[in-house]
């Protein structure tokens, strides 16, 4: 017969004794000397300590070296971590220690413990050939306690279906609490109490974002359940409204005046927010003078007021399938700060003397007033391009050849080039999808993206080189660290499988293979999943304080000067310029580094917040192709199925390992493929294959395939 495992008010005392011994350097103490650091005095109680480290010593979690005193075993007992849910409602802590291995931890053992909440667990003795188990023993903190969901009402109480996959409990809502919600509507609702032993959480409705199914709602409702406001307050509107619109000869006053050169800006057809112009002049030496002015939000936008302390809370724009909601109110975003043609706007700017050669001869930064001449998108660019002639040819033409040179450097210098595909949609009038695009990057693009680059690379180095010495100046990098090598190997081995050899020997010879791997992918059917891969191998870019390398670009300084407008590290950046440009001293670095770290996650909600729509409009579009077959090509795999990747319009869905019938397959996760244990069929990361949509859940924007065997 099994032991019985430990109960939960058990594994709190274990946790007690452990902190207690732990403080005391592990000296052996006696259950006396225990209860006494807890407060522990009535003789019952004190008994109860000492049944507890009895029975654990017998365990192995405790050691008796004397008898009667106790001490911690080396094993640890108890780790902190994040829990990451399955789809059965078991969970995995993953330890805050990298170096320990994730802890398996039961539904029934997770105690109220929900997705990405920060938890303490208690880990079981290990058995032999099983993987590391535990049980939660304390929530230390919730990661969100607001939830999406539709909302259900009967006569007696109500509850809300949560729409996230990783949320598998529904919320119990008194009928004093809907707050005017309507049944099947979609709303937000908050965790207001978890009694102990209930099956689910108790919450209130905070906020009614509309009818299930409109896009309207759910936009809004993406935009709520990553924690993005849908408005701005109203102390916000009224200080954006109170900025003049028209330059003033005082602001003018002390800047370089650049509105008499040629000027224009490259953005999307439907941009509005316009954050970078580009200046052309050809000097009397023959060289070229190149200015990348950039919208001068800080001077607007002032330390602790209310405008700033909003666009800290955003840090980003973030930009869904069908809007941008913007990081600044509109009269800003859209208005007094973009550059727009024939207007006087203030810039910040970096303005570089080039050679034929990209040379750059001389450098200056400060703050600008410029008239742009032009309006361009992208396409309009592209045609100039193309068809070498148009608006400001001989300009736009000389940029792009002097782009051309800067690029081949960066790339000789051991840039890594990935062309990731971007998916578009052609959305009708109320925003329901009736096409799906890959979007092209052209030579329009790249010109602009180089002349970015070059801005955000030099002010970095001129701050780095500024700081050298005895006086470090605080500063916002760009930071990118070279790639886990452990993960480069293991995608190595799978671009093997197609035939493409990764050099891992070195930095330089990693990007030279990888860049190799790009052009020759290019086209071929397993393009987009080995560049997601190489993508997924490398390190995530993060803002700093510390001065650090950016290892895809090649850059051994990096920063974000050239889009205040939608990103809050670039303010933090034009503030800083400007106060060492003044010969200030170098601010807080421990502030700077926090607003650093808090604009990475933000960053990050953002990214996940657009995936979110662009799924929710590819499910939108396959919903009226449920029955109809498609080509594919396997783009992950995983314990419970495959992820599909369409040809034809790249939307991806699952087909569930318990659907495909001719077989029991299971992950082998080395290999990247599944494996049918008695015919030993192989699907592998990207093979092609035929699907057929099976079903498709909007309100969990789930897309399901079934495999057509052939």
């Amino acid at each position: 017969m099994a032991k019985k495992k430990s109960s939960h008010l058990e594994l709190v005392l274990i946790q007690l004794i452990s902190d207690v011994l732990e403080k005391s350097n592990n000296e052996a103490l006696n259950y006396k000397q225990i209860s006494a650091k807890l407060n522990i005095t009535d003789a019952a109680s004190r008994d109860t300590i000492l049944d507890v480290l009895k029975e654990q010593s017998k365990k192995g979690v405790f050691l008796e070296p004397e008898k009667g005193k106790f001490k911690l075993k080396d094993l640890k007992t108890f780790l902190t971590g994040k829990v990451d849910m399955t789809a059965d409602g078991s969970a995995f802590v993953i330890p805050d220690d990298e170096f320990e291995k994730d802890i398996f931890v039961s539904a029934r053992k997770l105690h109220n413990a929900l997705h990405g909440d920060k938890v303490k667990v208690y880990i079981y003795a290990k058995k032999s050939g099983r993987k590391n188990e535990g049980e939660v023993v304390e929530i230390i903190t919730r990661a969100k306690t607001d939830f999406i969901g539709v909302i259900r009402i009967s006569d007696r109480y109500a509850f809300v279906n949560i729409d996230d996959r990783k949320m598998l409990h529904d919320i119990f809502v008194p009928l004093s609490d809907i707050n005017g919600a309507t049944n099947g509507q979609k709303v937000q609702v908050t965790i207001t109490e978890w009694p102990e032993g209930a099956k689910n959480p108790i919450g209130r409705i905070i906020n009614i974002l509309g009818t299930q199914g409109e896009n309207n709602t759910e936009m809004n409702a993406i935009l709520a359940q990553y924690g993005f406001p849908l408005s701005f307050p109203g102390e916000v509107e009224n200080e954006a409204n109170s900025i003049p619109e028209q330059v003033s000869e005082a602001e003018i006053k002390g800047r370089k005046d650049f509105r008499d050169t040629v000027t224009f800006t490259i953005d999307p057809a439907d941009a509005k927010d316009f954050d970078d112009a580009i200046s052309f002049k050809t000097l009397e030496n023959g060289n070229y003078e190149i200015g990348v002015h950039i919208a001068d939000v800080s001077h607007y936008v002032q330390p602790n007021s209310y405008l700033d302390k909003e666009a800290y809370s955003r840090a980003t724009s973030v930009y869904l399938v069908d809007r941008v909601i913007p990081m600044l109110p509109e009269r800003l975003s859209n208005g007094v700060c973009s550059l727009r043609p024939n207007e006087d706007k203030l810039c910040f700017a970096a303005v570089f003397e080039l050679n034929d050669k990209a040379d750059i001869i001389t450098e200056w930064f400060g703050r600008t007033v410029i008239h742009s001449d032009r309006r361009f998108s992208y396409e309009e660019a592209q045609e100039v391009i193309e068809n070498k002639a148009g608006d400001y040819a001989a300009e736009i033409l000389k940029l792009n050849e002097l782009a051309y040179i800067l690029r081949d450097k960066k790339f000789k210098n051991g840039a890594i080039s990935f062309e990731s595909t971007e998916v578009k949609f052609h959305l009708d009038e109320n925003g329901k999808p009736v096409g799906v695009y890959v979007k092209e990057r052209k030579d329009a693009h790249k010109l602009i993206e180089d002349f970015m680059l070059l801005a955000n690379k030099k002010v970095a180095e001129f701050i780095a080189k500024k700081g050298k010495g005895k006086e470090k100046y605080t500063f916002v990098y760009r930071s990118h660290d070279s790639p886990n090598l452990e993960n480069l190997n293991t995608f190595a081995l799978f671009a093997a499988r197609f035939g493409y050899k990764i050099n891992t020997k070195s930095d330089r010879e990693i990007a030279k293979s990888l860049n190799y791997l790009m052009e020759d992918v290019e086209g071929k059917k397993e393009q987009n999943v080995l560049t997601q891969l190489a993508i997924r191998s490398m390190a995530k870019a993060i803002y700093t304080t510390k001065k650090t390398s950016h290892y895809g670009l090649a850059f051994d300084h990096y920063t974000h000067f050239t889009s205040p407008i939608r990103r809050y590290p670039d303010v933090m950046v034009h503030r800083l310029l400007a106060a060492y440009l003044n010969n200030e001293k170098s601010a807080n670095e421990e502030e700077y580094e926090v607003a650093a770290s808090h604009s990475s996650a933000m960053e990050k909600r953002a990214a996940d917040a657009e995936r979110a729509s662009i799924k929710y409009k590819q499910a939108e579009y396959l919903e009226e192709n449920v029955g109809n077959l498609f080509a594919g090509i396997i783009s992950g795999v995983t314990e419970w199925g495959m992820y599909v990747e369409l040809t034809a319009n790249k939307c991806e869905g699952m087909i569930r390992l318990r659907d495909i019938t001719d077989d029991f397959y299971v992950l082998d996760e080395k290999n990247y493929c599944i494996v049918g244990q008695r015919k030993h069929k192989k699907y592998q990361l990207g093979d092609e294959v035929m699907v057929k949509v099976k079903k498709v859940d909007l309100s969990k924007r789930q897309i399901d395939f079934s495999l057509i065997q052939q």
